[in-house]
């Protein structure tokens, strides 16, 4: 089966449609699919939900997408660092689901091993509990998540070889492999594609059954919040 795509249009071709959930790797500007994100918005698909931690910076990630009013939902741990994000959702533009930065990790990946829910403590006594089911385990109260199954996973990595194996560059790493494997499509976008069976067994992050499309392409390297220290 055909895994490499020369571009990001390409690869997305036949997979796109309007209202779909979409399971985005990345944390901050840190390992985002933004080859990938940029053809979403070129395509203009709309009404999507999106499953990511946040949704990078106004003019950045999926916050391109909050720009031209294709978002209708985020499910996200974090808000912080995209005006625009915060003005949809306080103006009532944006639905928002929160959650748990090692919650939403945890959804994705139970989506991705066929897990259709999990209890846990995060989250008990807050907003967060609020309209899930409960539930006593020796004596502490759980509240039940839901895995993640989304229509399209998008994700960034460092390497891969023609099968899909990926290796993710160090805190790249973060959430693309549970939004990876959550994806009953997934696309990758890496680096560098490099011969099969050049990847080490133990150097490879996330085997190639959970990747169906590969692009390869030149990414942006930008700093979300640049500190310096003063002379």
């Amino acid at each position: 089966m055909k895994k490499i795509y020369g571009s990001a249009a390409e690869a997305l071709d036949g997979v796109l449609k309007d209202g779909m959930l979409i399971a985005a790797g990345g944390f901050g500007l840190c390992g985002i699919p933004e080859l990938l994100l940029s053809a979403i918005r070129d395509a203009g698909t709309k009404d999507l939900t999106f499953a990511s931690n946040n949704a990078g910076v106004d003019d950045f990630g999926i916050g391109i997408l909050l720009q031209t009013k294709q978002v209708k939902k985020m499910i996200s741990s974090y808000v912080g660092e995209n005006k625009e994000f915060m003005r949809q959702y306080l103006g009532g533009e944006l639905e928002l689901e929160f959650n748990p930065q090692g919650t939403l990790a945890e959804r994705m990946r139970a989506g991705g091993a066929g897990i259709p829910g999990f209890y846990t403590k995060t989250g008990v006594g807050t907003v967060i509990a609020e309209g899930k089911e409960h539930k006593d385990f020796d004596g502490e109260t759980y509240i039940l998540e839901r895995g993640i199954v989304a229509d399209l996973a998008i994700v960034k990595a460092w390497k891969a070889d023609d099968t899909g194996n990926l290796v993710f560059r160090k805190t790249a790493r973060n959430f693309n492999p549970p939004a990876a494997m959550c994806g009953k499509i997934c696309i990758a976008e890496v680096e560098e594609i490099v011969p099969r069976g050049s990847l080490g067994g133990d150097a490879i992050h996330l085997p190639g059954i959970y990747v169906h499309r590969i692009i390869q392409g030149e990414h942006e390297k930008r700093i979300e919040q640049r500190t310096v220290r003063t002379a």
